[in-house]
């Protein structure tokens, strides 16, 4: 090589190698095409850059800047905006004239749902899916999924896009957010965001920063105990067995194709739903982190069966605290938070009833709310399918609640103390106006107990407006009273917007331990 080329070689390297130190200048995955931004609130927008590169946003009519710091991490916030229809572009500039793009951003009202699979199931798996895909054209309603994996530390870049509603991609929407959303944007008109960020299976320890569980003594207690009792599966040998499930599970879905036969589940990773179920705090870090702090009107949560055992259920109030306190702290100020407790479903000992009581005494919390669905769940299916109703419940909180707007009730009718006269258990209501039987029957799903702690069935008859009186001819000195504690009670208690009774109990009895199954060919009777 002649030696007068190696100088401009080694330029050549030099440059190149200055170009490839450059950051790029980007926005997070939740600031792309088909966005829309918070109204009514200055609107955080961050991203990253060369360090100490000035960046300048635009957008409508606005022009903010910041600096990056040493990382090359820069945030701002733009003014207020006012809700508007109106596709315009978003636009971040940085040295040299080099710009990143968001088109089509609408500003409306953006909430973000969380959970497991009720929250994760899509619209195509909901009732009446042909019907609803036909009526989905709603081009100011937007849906983001986040999909990212869980990560042992806080991430900081999302994973997912912006899709508007129309009859083509509402088959992929979160069902739950999607019937929500289509309320809100119905009774106000304005643009709604929906942010999906759920995963199936999933327990809330999964969703609970790792720093809150370890310094909160009553949870860090159970991680734990829960960590001890996790089988210990040898990674690689979950592996080869779940190559060897999937080829075999490849050959029966093609035979049952082509016989026009029910095609059988999918094998699943034993190490890989070990380590999601053990797992505490990687979904935040990995899809709730890289979110914040993504400016929102409010919050959903859809999640529970995860955590439903006898033991774990009572865990879950101190847990969903945590996670709706800690949550509002990085978004730094109090949202709107509300959940859907679990509804009617068949499943031996207490864990279901403990678990919406957990929910239940969770609405201590401020600016909470809750969709009571114990009348619309499935006996032999944990996924119902009727998630219309479970977001119109949840929009009828937000409307009443979050946007002061007049609805029939805003919750089913809650428990708000009891008196006991002799024989007669006296309770009164929240959200009791037009307190009634859905059917005109008198009321079930009552029980009361005296000091034997022997549950007995009982009659109820409304009195006056609030009012219900409970007795039973087989308890002459009740000292406790339950209603619908059950995993899948019969109800029929409703108020006058037919929105049901939470479930409640007035005792703390630890709950009757459910018998061992007995083993294959022992115990049975002729």
């Amino acid at each position: 090589m002649p030696t007068s080329r190696i100088p401009l070689l080694a330029l050549a390297v030099l440059t190149l190698g200055a170009l490839a130190s450059a950051a790029e200048l980007r926005l997070p995955a939740a600031f792309s095409d088909h966005m829309v931004l918070q109204r009514d609130k200055a609107v955080a927008v961050w991203g990253w850059a060369d360090a100490d590169e000035e960046v300048s946003v635009e957008f409508a009519g606005q022009k903010k800047a910041a600096k990056a710091d040493a990382s090359g991490q820069w945030s701002l916030r733009l003014d207020p905006l006012t809700a508007s229809a109106e596709s315009r572009k978003l636009t971040a500039t940085g040295k040299d004239g080099r710009k990143a793009e968001v088109s089509d951003v609408l500003v409306g009202d953006v909430w973000l749902g969380s959970g497991q699979s009720n929250m994760a199931m899509t619209v195509n798996r909901a009732k009446d899916f042909e019907q609803e895909k036909a009526a989905a054209t709603f081009p100011l309603i937007r849906h983001f999924k986040e999909e990212s994996a869980g990560a042992p530390t806080a991430q900081t870049q999302a994973k997912g896009k912006w899709l508007a509603c129309t009859p083509d991609n509402v088959g992929g929407f979160s069902a739950t957010l999607y019937f929500f959303g289509r309320e809100i944007h119905r009774e106000l008109g304005v643009p709604v965001g929906l942010i999906n960020t759920s995963v199936g299976g999933t327990p809330i320890e999964a969703w609970i920063a790792p720093e809150v569980q370890e310094t909160k003594p009553e949870l860090s207690a159970a991680l734990k105990a829960q960590s001890a009792a996790l089988p210990k599966i040898d990674p690689e040998k979950a592996k080869a067995d779940y190559a060897v499930e999937l080829k075999k599970f490849k050959a029966a879905k093609a035979k049952a194709v082509a016989e026009g036969t029910k095609a059988p589940r999918p094998p699943r990773n034993a190490a890989e739903v070990s380590e999601r179920k053990g797992s505490y705090g990687q979904l935040f870090n990995g899809k709730v982190a890289p979110l914040v702090p993504y400016t929102l009107k409010g919050m959903l949560w859809y999640q529970g069966e995860a955590n439903s055992s006898d033991t774990r259920a009572p865990l879950y109030v101190h847990q969903l605290s945590a996670l709706v306190t800690d949550w509002r702290a990085r978004w730094g100020e109090e949202l709107p938070f509300a959940w859907v407790q679990l509804p009617n479903f068949s499943r031996p000992g207490e864990g279901w009833p403990l678990m919406r009581e957990s929910m239940l005494k969770t609405l201590a919390l401020p600016k909470t709310g809750m969709a009571v669905t114990i009348d619309i769940g499935e006996a032999k299916d944990i996924h119902p399918k009727n998630k219309q109703e479970v977001g119109r419940r949840l929009s009828l909180w937000a409307l009443g609640t979050v946007y002061g707007r007049k609805v029939a009730a805003t919750s089913g009718p809650l428990s708000a103390g009891h008196v006991i006269r002799g024989a007669e258990v006296v309770v009164a209501f929240l959200h009791f106006e037009g307190l009634k039987t859905r059917d005109g029957a008198p009321v079930k799903g009552f029980q009361l107990a005296g000091t034997d702690k022997q549950w007995k069935p009982a009659t109820a008859r409304i009195d006056g407006a609030r009012w219900l009186v409970v007795t039973s001819a087989e308890v002459a000195a009740p000292v406790a009273l339950r209603y619908a504690w059950e995993d899948n009670p019969e109800t029929n208690l409703v108020n006058g917007a037919d929105l049901p009774a939470s479930p409640f109990r007035t005792d703390d009895w630890a709950p009757v331990p459910v018998p061992a199954p007995a083993a294959k060919g022992k115990g049975k009777t002729k």
